[in-house]
């Protein structure tokens, strides 16, 4: 038997932590021991039912899972291998990782860097390794920090604060854009040059405004990217990789004609392994791990229910890290 956090839809929506069998782990090649998870945005909305992220019921949440191999019938991965495991529709068509044991496909394991502990891997998690992400394609298009500044938006979120610390540990004035104001200190630790409100840039703008930022990482989307794409520096660029304030990009083509701007689409769900692991070996050895400690909080299981709402309604900052088992 084994605990997993379970998500049901009859008659009605229910959650639990249930408790299964080992006639009920799903498919896969390689067996293992689920030590940590992480509760991302993607996860509160399944786990709060308030958007249509799993498309197959039951679910196991968690599209996040470290641990260690228990078994294995695939050639790249043996029992006492550490692993980490980001999207590939886990919690969504595939049952999740917030479960204390499970089965998954090795194509889309990565091997745990040596210098990371798997809660540390989950204290990054898919928030912090799409953040890796954008900067990796922020500067496949020439971005440096000799170019200028660079904004994050939705900064006091879990991909907002990595980008912050990653940002800043290699060399980039980073302006961090938030709505709590309460963090400005807790981003200013983070390594953030400077903090603005993000009504700055969530409001309705001009479609061509002042020129500042060489590169932005947005994670809101809406009317704060359509603002940050007006105010982009020429020939900056941007990455963009979620929808926190809307799905809609209220914009118009001429920042990109005027001014060379490139938009970046950023996906960390079926990412492919090359990209996975060029990811990770920057975010262990890019990443500063005091700084990942100040973002992090351990929750367990019972309590992850509640930091959903909390989450979803941005009432958290930085990472959660779920213990799993």
């Amino acid at each position: 038997m084994y605990k997993a956090l379970v998500l049901r839809k009859d008659e009605e929506f229910k959650v639990a932590i249930e408790s299964l069998q080992d006639t009920d782990l799903p498919e896969g090649d390689v067996e293992v021991q689920v030590a940590y998870s992480t509760l991302n945005y993607k996860d509160a909305l399944a786990i709060t039912n308030t958007s249509p992220v799993v498309r197959k019921w039951p679910m196991v949440a968690g599209i996040d899972g470290a641990g260690v191999v228990t078994g294995s019938t695939h050639p790249d991965w043996k029992v006492g291998d550490l692993f980490v495991h980001n999207g590939w529709g886990y919690g969504e068509t595939r049952w999740g990782l917030m479960a204390e044991r499970s089965r998954v496909n090795a194509s889309g394991l990565v091997h745990l860097p040596k210098n990371l502990s798997t809660l540390q891997a989950m204290a990054i998690g898919t928030a912090g390794y799409t953040a890796m992400l954008c900067v990796m394609a922020l500067e496949k298009q020439g971005l440096n920090p000799q170019k200028g500044e660079v904004l994050v938006t939705g900064a006091s979120g879990g991909v907002g604060s990595v980008a912050v610390a990653l940002l800043s540990q290699l060399g980039y004035s980073v302006t961090a854009s938030t709505g709590k104001l309460s963090q400005h200190e807790y981003l200013k630790a983070l390594g953030a040059k400077e903090v603005i409100d993000r009504s700055t840039m969530s409001e309705p703008g001009k479609p061509f405004q002042k020129e500042r930022w060489a590169g932005v990482v947005d994670s809101v989307g809406s009317h704060t990217l359509a603002n940050a794409l007006a105010q982009c520096a020429y020939g900056a660029c941007v990455a963009a990789c979620g929808l926190a304030q809307g799905m809609d990009l209220p914009s118009t083509v001429m920042p990109f004609i005027l001014r060379g701007v490139s938009l970046l689409g950023i996906d960390s769900v079926m990412a492919p392994l090359a990209l996975r692991q060029e990811a990770w070996a920057r975010l262990s050895k890019d990443l500063d791990l005091k700084k990942l400690e100040q973002m992090t909080q351990v929750i367990g299981l019972e309590e992850v229910v509640a930091c959903a709402q909390k989450l979803r309604t941005g009432q958290v900052k930085g990472r959660l890290v779920v213990k799993v088992s």
